[in-house]
């Protein structure tokens, strides 16, 4: 014999106020997990989703990212012409760029200091960018000028970067011409000609050289190659794969801080459910023996009261995913640790986030409900029939 569904549900709305605090205490450590998880992937998602596989980065052998990498401009030169794999533009010219990239110290608006990349760049990098790089406000810097355009993320988050306002980096000062927009963690950069900005920033030379690739190429066999080449040897990588290397610190440390904080509020959670469930035993005590001595089996009964925490789970998981739908599209900043460098990106309540979430709650059920499950399985009908 199966206890009925509705049965449970009567249950659990008579006891609505226990059930309340229970859901809430759920919902809330679900929604602490799923907040540090949407935080995650919208971190991930900037970085992983926006790289190209048509563009390589060339770094120097044994770099992991592009702020321990350098070149030589020579070295550079000789890299951009020397490899066939790289795409010519109409008139035979490589599409390839020098980059240099430092993170300076900036002010924010709201108080208190932060790095801010600085990036370098060449022509060539806004040909390979036409697509998915647009001006939104005021123009592009001139070549060979002290102008700088700066990502539109940083409006608003770091002082000194309006259009018309004055970049002073070391001692020379720079002009914000323009705000731009860009796919990626790209937009969180200031952008200025590569030669002036070497030689404000004191710089030997460019730290990577990003090219296009013509289709078909095999970027592992160049990789290989390169690496073994003894005039400009490099590591390779498409700018997706580059791109995805840079969340793995952030990454790590934002499952490790979910699944810590998850853990010590899902105990408490737990703790809650369990003191709820035990409390309806208490008070159900005639009920479970009247259902013994009818013929309900022991299994039926920890079956039933395991299926109420659960719902209890369910219910609490649902409210803590509503609760973190609004964090959906909010901008926030943090520090990549891979680059020591301040980087804004939006929450992303995925369809994984919200899935892990209610898991989660499922979880917190079951393990609350188990013991108070067993307990009321284990009693006896004369027993649980003389209790008041």
């Amino acid at each position: 014999m199966h206890v009925p569904l509705s049965y449970n549900l009567r249950s659990l709305f008579v006891r609505r106020v226990g059930t309340a605090l229970t859901v809430l205490g759920i919902g809330a450590t679900v929604a602490v997990v799923a907040g540090i998880l949407a935080l995650q992937q919208g971190f991930r998602a900037m970085y992983a989703e926006s790289g190209r596989a048509d563009l390589a980065v060339f770094l120097r052998p044994g770099s992991t990212t592009e702020g321990y990498s350098v070149f030589s401009r020579d070295r550079g030169l000789k890299l951009i012409k020397k490899l066939p794999e790289i795409a010519v533009d109409a008139k035979g010219i490589p599409l390839a760029s020098m980059e240099c990239y430092l993170a300076v110290r900036r002010f924010r608006e709201s108080g208190g200091e932060t790095n801010v990349p600085i990036r370098g760049v060449q022509p060539p990098t806004f040909e390979m960018r036409t697509d998915e790089l647009h001006i939104v406000e005021g123009r592009n810097f001139a070549p060979g000028s002290d102008e700088v355009i700066v990502g539109q993320r940083l409006v608003g988050r770091i002082r000194n970067c309006h259009v018309g306002d004055v970049l002073v980096l070391n001692t020379t000062p720079f002009r914000v011409v323009g705000t731009f927009a860009c796919d990626g963690p790209y937009e969180s950069e200031i952008w200025g000609d590569l030669d002036r900005l070497l030689d404000a920033l004191e710089r030997y030379g460019p730290n990577r050289v990003l090219a296009q690739l013509r289709p078909g190429t095999d970027v592992a066999a160049l990789s290989a190659r390169l690496a073994e080449d003894k005039e400009v040897p490099a590591t390779v990588q498409t700018e997706r794969e580059y791109l995805t290397s840079q969340t793995i610190a952030l990454s790590g440390v934002l499952v490790f801080l979910g699944g810590f904080l998850g853990l010590v509020m899902g105990i408490a959670a737990v703790f809650t459910a369990t003191n709820t469930m035990l409390s309806a035993i208490a008070s159900r005590s005639h009920e479970i023996g009247i259902l013994l001595a009818t013929g309900f089996r022991p299994l039926p009964i920890f079956a039933s009261f395991l299926l109420e925490a659960v719902l209890l789970g369910l219910i609490g998981g649902v409210v803590g995913c509503l609760m973190t739908l609004p964090l959906n599209g909010v901008e926030t900043g943090t520090t990549n640790f891979q680059t020591f460098s301040e980087v804004a990106f939006a929450f992303r309540v995925t369809p994984t986030v919200l899935g892990t979430a209610v898991l989660f709650s499922l979880v917190l059920g079951l393990l609350g409900g188990a013991w108070p499950a067993w307990r009321a399985s284990r009693l006896r009908p004369t027993e649980a029939l003389r209790r008041t």
